[in-house]
Protein backbone atom coordinates (compact mmCIF):
# COMPACT_ATOMS: atom_id res chain seq x y z
CA UNK A 1 0.00 0.00 0.00
CA UNK A 2 1.27 3.34 -0.75
CA UNK A 3 1.29 6.50 1.49
CA UNK A 4 1.25 9.68 0.51
CA UNK A 5 4.39 11.78 1.41
CA UNK A 6 6.63 8.76 1.34
CA UNK A 7 8.96 7.82 -1.48
CA UNK A 8 7.54 6.95 -5.14
CA UNK A 9 8.05 3.32 -6.24
CA UNK A 10 10.92 3.68 -7.93
CA UNK A 11 11.67 1.85 -11.86
CA UNK A 12 14.67 1.99 -13.95
CA UNK A 13 14.46 1.50 -17.92
CA UNK A 14 11.45 0.79 -18.86
CA UNK A 15 10.57 0.49 -22.30
CA UNK A 16 8.29 2.98 -23.38
CA UNK A 17 6.80 5.25 -26.37
CA UNK A 18 7.05 8.52 -27.20
CA UNK A 19 6.28 10.88 -30.23
CA UNK A 20 7.21 8.07 -33.00
CA UNK A 21 10.38 6.34 -30.83
CA UNK A 22 10.98 3.39 -28.03
CA UNK A 23 12.66 5.13 -25.66
CA UNK A 24 13.67 3.46 -21.80
CA UNK A 25 12.65 5.23 -18.90
CA UNK A 26 13.53 5.16 -15.47
CA UNK A 27 11.68 7.84 -12.61
CA UNK A 28 15.22 9.13 -12.40
CA UNK A 29 14.48 10.84 -15.25
CA UNK A 30 11.93 13.18 -13.70
CA UNK A 31 14.18 14.06 -10.39
CA UNK A 32 13.61 17.16 -9.19
CA UNK A 33 10.30 18.00 -11.25
CA UNK A 34 7.08 17.24 -10.77
CA UNK A 35 5.45 14.27 -12.29
CA UNK A 36 1.78 13.19 -13.30
CA UNK A 37 2.07 9.65 -13.60
CA UNK A 38 -1.11 8.54 -14.67
CA UNK A 39 -2.36 4.26 -15.51
CA UNK A 40 -5.06 3.69 -18.21
CA UNK A 41 -6.30 0.00 -18.37
CA UNK A 42 -5.78 -0.77 -22.10
CA UNK A 43 -4.75 0.38 -25.44
CA UNK A 44 -7.76 0.48 -28.29
CA UNK A 45 -10.19 0.57 -25.61
CA UNK A 46 -13.04 3.20 -24.78
CA UNK A 47 -12.38 5.81 -22.01
CA UNK A 48 -8.57 5.45 -22.47
CA UNK A 49 -8.44 8.15 -25.10
CA UNK A 50 -10.31 10.01 -23.91
CA UNK A 51 -8.02 10.99 -20.98
CA UNK A 52 -5.07 10.60 -23.02
CA UNK A 53 -6.76 13.31 -25.45
CA UNK A 54 -7.80 15.33 -22.50
CA UNK A 55 -4.33 15.13 -21.24
CA UNK A 56 -2.78 16.18 -24.25
CA UNK A 57 -4.59 18.75 -24.54
CA UNK A 58 -2.75 20.71 -21.52
CA UNK A 59 0.24 19.42 -21.82
CA UNK A 60 1.59 23.29 -22.24
CA UNK A 61 -0.88 23.72 -18.84
CA UNK A 62 1.38 20.99 -17.05
CA UNK A 63 4.66 22.49 -18.49
CA UNK A 64 4.32 25.92 -17.02
CA UNK A 65 4.04 24.53 -13.81
CA UNK A 66 7.21 22.69 -13.99
CA UNK A 67 5.42 19.35 -14.47
CA UNK A 68 5.49 16.33 -16.99
CA UNK A 69 3.47 13.61 -18.03
CA UNK A 70 3.47 10.32 -17.88
CA UNK A 71 1.39 7.54 -18.43
CA UNK A 72 1.40 3.48 -18.63
CA UNK A 73 -0.41 0.81 -19.43
CA UNK A 74 0.53 -2.90 -19.35
CA UNK A 75 0.16 -3.06 -22.84
CA UNK A 76 3.30 -3.49 -25.01
CA UNK A 77 5.41 -0.36 -26.78
CA UNK A 78 4.42 -2.02 -29.99
CA UNK A 79 0.89 -1.94 -28.78
CA UNK A 80 1.23 1.36 -28.01
CA UNK A 81 3.03 2.67 -31.57
CA UNK A 82 0.25 1.00 -33.13
CA UNK A 83 -2.25 3.05 -31.07
CA UNK A 84 -1.03 6.32 -30.97
CA UNK A 85 0.05 6.42 -34.39
CA UNK A 86 -3.44 5.43 -35.90
CA UNK A 87 -5.78 6.98 -33.44
CA UNK A 88 -3.58 9.64 -30.95
CA UNK A 89 -1.11 11.51 -32.80
CA UNK A 90 -1.63 14.36 -30.54
CA UNK A 91 -0.18 12.47 -27.65
CA UNK A 92 3.77 13.53 -27.30
CA UNK A 93 4.24 12.93 -23.76
CA UNK A 94 5.77 8.66 -23.21
CA UNK A 95 3.46 6.18 -22.37
CA UNK A 96 5.36 2.83 -20.51
CA UNK A 97 4.66 -0.42 -21.18
CA UNK A 98 4.36 -2.45 -18.51
CA UNK A 99 4.39 -5.55 -19.85
CA UNK A 100 6.32 -7.34 -16.76
CA UNK A 101 3.27 -5.63 -14.53
CA UNK A 102 6.17 -4.38 -12.01
CA UNK A 103 5.25 -1.06 -12.15
CA UNK A 104 1.35 -1.51 -12.08
CA UNK A 105 2.01 -4.16 -9.07
CA UNK A 106 4.33 -1.68 -7.22
CA UNK A 107 1.71 1.52 -7.21
CA UNK A 108 -1.08 -0.72 -5.91
CA UNK A 109 -3.44 -1.18 -9.23
CA UNK A 110 -2.63 -3.80 -10.82
CA UNK A 111 -6.24 -5.64 -11.86
CA UNK A 112 -4.81 -9.21 -11.18
CA UNK A 113 -8.13 -11.05 -13.11
CA UNK A 114 -6.78 -9.68 -16.28
CA UNK A 115 -3.49 -8.33 -15.73
CA UNK A 116 -4.44 -4.71 -16.62
CA UNK A 117 -4.13 -1.29 -14.74
CA UNK A 118 -6.77 0.10 -12.84
CA UNK A 119 -6.98 3.78 -13.65
CA UNK A 120 -4.36 4.99 -11.23
CA UNK A 121 -3.01 8.69 -10.96
CA UNK A 122 -0.21 10.04 -8.54
CA UNK A 123 1.33 13.14 -8.37
CA UNK A 124 4.81 12.98 -7.49
CA UNK A 125 6.87 16.23 -5.98
CA UNK A 126 10.30 17.33 -6.85
CA UNK A 127 12.03 14.98 -4.24
CA UNK A 128 10.63 11.82 -5.28
CA UNK A 129 7.18 12.09 -2.82
CA UNK A 130 3.72 11.01 -3.41
CA UNK A 131 1.63 13.63 -3.08
CA UNK A 132 -1.78 12.95 -4.45
CA UNK A 133 -3.40 9.70 -5.47
CA UNK A 134 -6.23 8.92 -7.28
CA UNK A 135 -7.61 5.54 -8.13
CA UNK A 136 -11.02 5.03 -9.94
CA UNK A 137 -13.50 2.76 -11.60
CA UNK A 138 -12.69 2.14 -15.06
CA UNK A 139 -15.80 2.87 -16.40
CA UNK A 140 -14.93 6.65 -15.12
CA UNK A 141 -12.40 9.08 -17.09
CA UNK A 142 -10.32 11.02 -14.78
CA UNK A 143 -9.99 15.43 -15.16
CA UNK A 144 -6.94 16.96 -16.64
CA UNK A 145 -8.45 20.69 -15.25
CA UNK A 146 -8.86 18.74 -11.82
CA UNK A 147 -5.42 17.13 -12.14
CA UNK A 148 -4.30 20.60 -13.40
CA UNK A 149 -6.05 22.34 -10.03
CA UNK A 150 -4.77 19.89 -7.42
CA UNK A 151 -1.34 20.30 -8.64
CA UNK A 152 -1.10 24.06 -8.43
CA UNK A 153 -2.89 23.78 -5.27
CA UNK A 154 0.37 21.55 -4.10
CA UNK A 155 2.67 23.65 -5.66
CA UNK A 156 1.30 26.55 -3.18
CA UNK A 157 2.04 25.17 -0.32
CA UNK A 158 -0.78 26.61 1.06
CA UNK A 159 -4.44 25.03 2.77
CA UNK A 160 -6.52 25.03 0.10
CA UNK A 161 -9.97 24.57 0.44
CA UNK A 162 -12.62 22.26 -1.91
CA UNK A 163 -12.82 23.90 -5.87
CA UNK A 164 -9.87 26.45 -5.24
CA UNK A 165 -8.09 27.84 -8.03
CA UNK A 166 -5.16 29.60 -8.34
CA UNK A 167 -5.27 33.58 -7.14
CA UNK A 168 -8.42 32.54 -4.19
CA UNK A 169 -7.73 32.81 -0.96
CA UNK A 170 -5.82 30.27 0.82
CA UNK A 171 -7.15 28.92 4.54
CA UNK A 172 -3.23 29.87 5.34
CA UNK A 173 0.08 27.79 5.18
CA UNK A 174 0.25 24.24 5.30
Amino acid sequence: MLNLNQAAPDFQGVQAYTDGEFKTISLSDYAGRWLVLFFYPRDFTFVCPTELRGFAKHVDDFQSLKCELLAASTDSEYSHKNWFEKDLPQVKFPVLADTTQALTKAYGILNENDGSAERGLFIIDPEGKIRYILISDGSVGRSATETLRVLTALQSGELCPMEWHQGEDTLGKA
